[in-house]
């Protein structure tokens, strides 16, 4: 086996499995598959930790792991797939850095590593055994890649952002009740 067949063993591999995973998460978040909470569930859970509307950042993080992830697995449109895919684990590392980075402390650990794993995607291609390779590589274009990171990167930024903005006014408002409610008494 040459060097170039195990790359793209290698590849198709780990787009297996980082697209499998991503895909899962998605559908539990879309469909409540697999013991998720569906686009409800899901946007009870978005509101409660700040990425309001819940419903629309539901459906936008689903979509973004059951594409990204299908599509990666397939190895088809991959700059586009492991941008939305790591756009979205950015939003969850969000969620869970004040935990700390281990996962079995509720952590960041394991949305950093699929999105590590699916923006390497996005950067490397997805190799010979490939959907993008069969059809010539008409959505794997060299400039896709720096435009989809880029692209993903800009709306995760105002989400990401717009959500910390909020959490902040909330802390605030929290805080000045608590010294109004001690001053009063």
């Amino acid at each position: 086996m040459s060097a170039y067949d195990r790359r793209d063993l290698g590849l198709l591999l780990l787009r297996l499995g980082a697209g499998g995973v991503l895909a899962a998460h998605g559908a539990q978040k879309l469909f409540g598959w697999f013991g998720g909470g569906g686009i409800e569930g899901t946007g009870e859970f978005m509101e409660s930790v700040g990425y309001r509307p819940g419903r629309t950042n539901a459906t936008m993080a689903g979509l973004a792991e059951a594409g990204g992830g299908t599509l990666l697995a397939l190895g088809l449109a991959t700059p586009a797939a492991g941008a939305a895919a790591s756009g979205a684990m950015a939003g969850a590392a969000a969620v869970h850095t004040p935990n700390g980075f281990f996962n079995a402390s509720g952590g960041y650990e394991y949305a950093v590593t699929l999105g590590l794993a699916a923006m390497g995607l996005a950067v490397s291609g997805p190799g010979r055994l490939s959907l993008d390779h069969a059809l010539g590589h008409v959505f794997d274009r060299g400039w896709m890649v720096p435009a989809a990171l880029a692209a993903t990167a800009a709306g995760t930024a105002v989400v990401v952002g717009m959500r910390s903005k909020r959490l902040r006014e909330e802390q605030e408002g929290e805080q000045v009740a608590l010294f109004e409610e001690e001053f009063s008494r």
